[in-house]
């Protein structure tokens, strides 16, 4: 419909109306302005000021329902619980009001109106994980268990982001690891290898030990530095069987079978055959600036594969790897040979091996011979007893750094051929 606007009453009628929409509409967004900023003010005398300016807003009431109920010098459960019911009446559709409601009731000590709160939350969003995580959890302080298992478990099938959370409440509620795998978790991998993430991170190993039996008769893949945790857990707790079965496993698991050697040796991949696993019971390397390592070109003796270590010559180098952790018995004798050889290799401080006892210091410590300058492959040797304690050895290639003015540490190491046998085992290396 067209306006005419040629007479000047005309253009005044119509300049006044929009003056006076205009001011209403900015009177209002004002309004609102001033009660958003009351509302968030965290000032409860101005917070109520904001809610009565805006009354119908849920938000605003729940707002107030939070400093109500979480105020720690003037905290007032009655009033918390009156403003969620508010927050409720403006949208009795929201499950974050009525999880609001719930806490407030069970902070009360109402758990029955609590729990009736969540069974609402839970009737208006039936497929929120947060909402079934809320209430699993409530369960669980309350001892209702299998309940509080439906409802978590239904919650990590949704959102697998809780599990971490999941998992640690429901031990730390129950200490019941079958209960925890069986109920809670789902049946995969994921689910157990962070159920084992868990217990390793609380220096807890033998529920661990169950989940990760349970993971093994799931027949699923495993990426081996997943278990990496939970075995330097098994190493940290002196629990030498269990390392060495459930790294057997654990290879099996990630598709790396590995056949034990005709030597008997106790070094895992002492001939260099695999690419280094960076954990576990295999071989690790962390080098220090200055250091390179990879896999050599050329064969080792006997055509064996060998480990080819340079030295830039820029810095005075602390060296402590390759290395690896080795099950052993205890009171046991037994004997330890590599290959090394050498080129160039500057200052009195060359590279030799190291066997210590990783859990208890002075126990064990054991050099070989200190390889400096150019050597031709030589066999470098050492025998030792365990003492009563000693579950674990670590074998490492080491150097400590020199104290010469001219302490920079140049030229090239190979290591292969790297074996540790206990005493009556036999020894002779398989024909290549």
């Amino acid at each position: 419909m067209e306006i005419p606007l040629r007479a000047a009453s005309h253009r005044i009628a119509l300049l006044l109306v929009s003056l006076a929409i205009a001011a209403t509409i900015i009177s209002q967004a004002s309004e609102i302005w001033l009660a958003d900023r009351l509302v968030n003010s965290g000032k409860l005398d101005r917070m109520e000021r904001g809610v009565a300016l805006l009354p119908g807003n849920g938000d605003a009431w729940e707002a107030l329902g939070h400093l109500h109920e979480w105020d720690l010098v003037n905290s007032d459960l009655p009033q918390a619980i009156a403003d969620y019911q508010k927050a409720i009446g403006n949208d009795p559709l929201s499950a974050h009001y009525w999880m609001d409601l719930a806490s407030a009731y069970e902070a009360s000590g109402d758990t029955t109106q609590a729990e009736k709160a969540f069974e609402r939350a839970e009737a208006v969003y039936p497929i929120s994980a947060e909402v079934a995580f809320h209430y699993g959890n409530f369960l669980l302080r309350h001892e209702q268990f299998p309940a509080a298992y439906r409802e978590l478990h239904r919650a990590v099938e949704t959102d697998r982001t809780l599990l971490p959370l999941a998992i640690s409440r429901t031990w730390r509620a129950t200490e019941d690891v079958n209960q925890l795998v069986d109920q809670v978790l789902p049946p995969d991998a994921d689910s157990y290898l962070q159920a084992l993430d868990f217990f390793a991170s609380i220096h807890t190993v033998d529920p661990g030990l169950v989940v990760w039996q349970r993971t093994v008769r799931l027949g699923q893949f495993v990426p081996l530095s997943r278990t990496f945790a939970f075995l330097d857990e098994l190493i940290r707790e002196d629990r030498a069987d269990d390392a060495r079965r459930i790294w057997g496993e654990a290879l099996g698991a990630a598709g790396l079978s590995y056949q034990k050697p005709a030597s008997q040796t106790l070094v895992w991949d002492g001939d260099f055959l695999q690419e280094f696993t960076s954990g576990g019971l295999g071989w690790r390397w962390d080098l220090p600036p200055g250091t390179s390592i990879d896999f050599d070109t050329q064969p080792g003796p006997n055509g064996s594969r060998a480990i080819r270590l340079d030295f830039s010559g820029g810095d005075n180098v602390s060296l402590d790897a390759p290395q690896q952790y080795v099950p052993v018995e205890v009171n046991r004798t037994y004997h330890f040979r590599a290959s090394m050889r050498t080129q160039q290799i500057t200052t009195e401080n060359g590279v030799r091996f190291s066997i210590t006892d990783p859990n208890h210091a002075n126990a064990l410590n054991v050099l070989t011979e200190n390889m400096t300058g150019s050597r031709q492959w030589t066999t470098v040797e050492a025998d030792f007893v365990t003492g009563p304690g000693t579950h674990f050895v670590l074998v490492r290639l080491v150097r400590e750094p020199s104290r010469l003015f001219d302490n920079k540490l140049s030229g090239t190491a190979w290591i292969a051929d790297v074996s540790l046998t206990p005493s009556g085992a036999e020894t002779e290396r398989p024909a290549r």
